[in-house]
């Protein structure tokens, strides 16, 4: 089970969704009942009926930013900007006046060093350094950038979802027009901590009437932010998957919060992580006694098989890349064996995946 290839499975290109079914809640979803090992197929509004009066369902409340910027390098080529850590941005911002961060870049070749980039809107951006894969960049403007990253950036989409990457013209264009449908369509109804570079996609299914559903039926809402990085799409590079070294992200819990998990974990009320973000930001809060602690910092807490849960009692989730760490995750929640079954059963039965795809409760 640490093997890398243990985490393989065959997914038709067909099946990647590459937009979100039209009604957020009516996506598919697979219902797991790992007492039972049963597998049933629904509609993601029978959430409503799946989860139980007096369960906690902890949401991650993070707002995807326009991280993606386009533009030309000083001497003429074009250039490609994806900021990977708006977290640590905002930090160097507010410490020097100065927005600063890791950040992905694709030009024919690759800018050095003191390179000045000119991404629209005004924005310019001098290259630091580079760390491997992984660039320094400095954008000029001070706390005018941000506004300026709202006009000039673009949703960044996981790779498996194709847009144009021509602008065109105008607002009218199919690439502008899918551009402002991305603005909506890639957040949740309840993101509001901007500083993620990808959304929680768990939550993407809910509406406002399904979570006001929910609360009639004694279901309560906390949130916790995760901003979710670049790295939930890098791939394991390692035959065993223990050796990896998986990326850390920013997160955040209160004190109201916390205090409200260790309630219902007192009261013997079920905590249902809606995404693979929350659950690794409550089970980094917890210690080994369950009981879950306020806080903010870097989360870097790998999920992979053998690992106990501390905290989570069920969670809702999208279906995942093969050999990903978050296919890791929920094999680790339930069995590896079982969650392959069940993909290979969501193949058959022309399940869409990923970000803009359906969804699977684990309870």
């Amino acid at each position: 089970m640490y093997n890398l290839e243990d985490y393989h499975y065959h997914l038709p290109e067909s099946l990647i969704a590459q937009t979100p079914c039209e009604h957020r809640s009516l996506s598919r979803l697979m219902h797991l009942d790992r007492r039972r090992h049963g597998i049933s197929h629904r509609r993601f509004l029978d959430i409503a009926d799946l989860l139980r009066p007096g369960d906690l369902l902890v949401v991650n409340d993070t707002r995807v930013v326009p991280a993606r910027l386009l533009g030309h390098k000083s001497t003429g080529g074009r250039v490609e900007v994806l900021i990977i850590d708006y977290a640590a941005g905002m930090k160097h911002l507010a410490d020097t006046g100065g927005f600063q961060c890791d950040c992905l870049i694709r030009a024919s070749r690759r800018p050095g060093a003191g390179t000045v980039l000119d991404l629209g809107e005004g924005i310019k951006a001098t290259v630091i350094e580079h760390r491997d894969r992984i660039s320094v960049v400095c954008f000029d403007g001070g706390t005018d950038f941000l506004s300026r990253l709202k006009k000039a950036g673009k949703m960044p989409l996981p790779p498996y979802i194709k847009r144009d990457q021509n602008p065109g013209q105008g607002s009218g264009t199919p690439a502008q027009m899918d551009e402002q449908n991305d603005r909506h369509d890639y957040q949740t109804v309840y993101a509001n901590a901007e500083g993620a570079v990808a959304a929680p996609t768990a939550g993407l299914h809910f509406t406002n009437d399904l979570l006001a559903t929910l609360s009639d039926k004694g279901v309560e809402v906390v949130q916790i932010t995760l901003h979710v990085g670049y790295g939930t799409f890098v791939p394991v590079r390692v035959k065993d998957i223990r050796d990896h070294q998986i990326h850390s992200e920013y997160f955040i819990v209160d004190e109201q919060t916390a205090e409200t998990i260790n309630q219902a974990r007192g009261a013997g009320r079920r905590v249902v992580a809606v995404g693979t973000t929350a659950v690794r930001t409550l089970e980094f809060c917890t210690d080994p006694g369950g009981r879950m602690s306020a806080g903010q910092g870097r989360c870097d807490l790998f999920i992979y098989p053998g690992y106990r849960f501390k905290c989570v009692d069920a969670m809702l989730t999208n279906f995942h890349l093969p050999e990903s760490t978050l296919l890791m995750l929920i094999s680790a929640f339930y069995d590896r064996e079982r969650i392959l079954n069940a993909y290979k059963v969501a193949v058959a039965e022309k399940y869409r995946f990923f970000s803009y795809g359906d969804a699977m409760f684990i309870e």
